[in-house]
């Protein structure tokens, strides 16, 4: 495949990956080149994710690099042997890169474990508090970004209402659940939506209300990913409008740690859908 100016955060983790795996075989760059017969900047190019590498190449890769872990290998295979276009293809060069790179996390995502503090989650918010989130920025967004951002924002519910859609747990703070993002009537129709979200197989939704107080990662909206390996799980934070992805092994942890924690002082599912309906009766 021909290099790519810009490589998509899938790109980037196999990379990355296969640097580690060159890293713990203790070679450099130059000594991967010549196991490999190739040039040192193609070694480079592929950990930096802008030249592509097929599926053979990755298993020859980590038979050099002497990698027993076939599980992994495996995985590894599997992130370049899908090049379907994805419904987010179709919003490249029109959105920021990292909107695209957020819906094809979710979507190829063994699992999806989802905090959020003080807006709904972006994989079930209705059109109309999605525009409502949007006409808020400052400055105002341009007419075309501002009407593609509120289309891929609702069309992110792919993820998880598709068929077969992986396991989605939510952990969402009472605060999400009242702040009236676009009015009440808004409001009113956006927790209609997620308690019908709620009906589903492979949703899960706890809230944390208002009495339980601080707690680890009330600051900051996680979206964890689950990877066909837990070394291949991505974190991405929503702190900035960049995002941030992260799938250093001590980050993973960190982040399994504040979920678990969160999970472990949010309401029962049953309890949360009180909480929600007792919201929606006083709107």
């Amino acid at each position: 495949m021909p290099p790519r100016s810009h490589p998509t955060a899938r790109q980037q983790r196999l990379g990355t990956e296969l640097r580690r795996l060159r890293e713990a075989a203790g070679l450099s760059t130059e000594q991967a080149a010549a196991l490999l017969d190739t040039k040192r900047t193609v070694i480079t190019s592929t950990e930096a994710g802008r030249h592509g590498v097929s599926a053979e190449r990755v298993r020859r890769i980590a038979f050099e690099y002497e990698c027993t872990d076939q599980t992994l290998v495996d995985a590894l295979v599997n992130m370049c042997g899908d090049r379907t276009r994805g419904w987010w293809e179709e919003y490249r060069d029109i959105l920021p890169a990292t909107f695209l790179d957020i819906a094809e996390l979710e979507w190829r995502a063994e699992g999806l474990r989802v905090s959020t503090m003080t807006h709904m989650p972006g994989q079930f918010q209705t059109e109309a508090y999605a525009r409502a989130l949007f006409e808020a920025a400052i400055p105002p967004l341009p007419a075309a970004e501002f009407e593609a951002r509120v289309a891929h924002r609702v069309q992110r519910h792919q993820a998880v209402d598709r068929p077969e859609a992986p396991p989605y747990v939510l952990i969402i703070h009472e605060a999400a659940l009242r702040i009236e993002v676009g009015g009440r009537g808004v409001l009113r129709d956006q927790l209609a939506h997620l308690m019908e979200a709620a009906d589903r197989d492979n949703v899960t939704i706890q809230a944390i209300p208002f009495s339980a107080g601080a707690f680890p990662g009330s600051g900051q909206a996680i979206l964890y990913a689950q990877g066909e390996v837990p070394r291949l799980d991505t974190v991405q934070l929503d702190r900035t409008s960049a995002g941030e992805f992260l799938y250093a092994e001590a980050h993973l942890d960190k982040y399994r740690l504040q979920l678990d924690e969160m999970q472990r002082i949010a309401l029962a599912p049953n309890e949360t859908l009180d909480l929600i309906h007792s919201i929606t009766q006083q709107l």
